[in-house]
């Protein structure tokens, strides 16, 4: 695991775009400002492009690369096209799967099992009725959140671009594999529940 993912809190902005096609986001740490993450849907392909400018948006497959300002991939989030419910990949630096995100069916506010490599639940991210937050629990303990950051009325209004606000409780131990997977839910939810 990278030491980056051992921060408590990470603010995401997605860039600014009103007619784009791929959703690519920076990430930066609170405390200096700087951006310290770079994610990016580098290989869309010309179908996905074209749907995702209709109804189907949710339903187009994504790949969202994580990596550092110099170039350097730490995470791969994944999906491919989904129809009712998503199934999510997250792929370390090297391709090999860390775990994923199994989307609940019949949820209030979207909720998804978060799991191990090999499919063990490991913690639950649970949205609230209006959707705009959501918390990630372990053994029914809150343990991190996501929250919108608002950008201002005009922007939200006249563009599709989302900040979210990633808080993790330090009670989560630095070296928990679960962090860069709460860190890879960020992009989960933005592109599985609120495009």
């Amino acid at each position: 695991m990278h030491p980056i993912f051992e921060k408590d809190v990470f603010v995401v902005k997605e860039h600014v775009g009103m007619f784009k096609a791929a959703n690519n986001y920076d990430i930066f740490d609170p405390e200096t400002g700087a951006k310290i993450l770079e994610c990016r849907e580098p290989n869309l392909g010309f179908f996905t492009k074209i749907l995702r400018f209709t109804d189907y948006k949710r339903m187009t497959p994504f790949e969202v690369v994580i990596s550092t300002p110099t170039g350097k991939k730490l995470l791969t989030v994944k999906r491919g096209i989904s129809i009712i419910l998503s199934h999510v990949d997250v792929l370390d630096e090297r391709g090999r799967s860390i775990g994923g995100f199994n989307q609940k069916l019949l949820s209030i506010g979207g909720k998804f099992d978060i799991v191990s490599a090999g499919g063990n639940f490991l913690a639950q991210l649970r949205g609230n009725l209006i959707g705009w937050n959501f918390k990630f629990f372990k053994n029914e303990k809150q343990i991190a959140e996501v929250s919108k950051k608002w950008a201002g009325i005009g922007k939200e209004l006249f563009t599709s671009a989302d900040n979210y606000v990633l808080s993790i409780d330090n009670s989560v131990e630095k070296e928990d594999p679960l962090r860069p997977l709460m860190f890879a839910a960020v992009m989960c939810i933005d592109m599985c529940l609120k495009e």
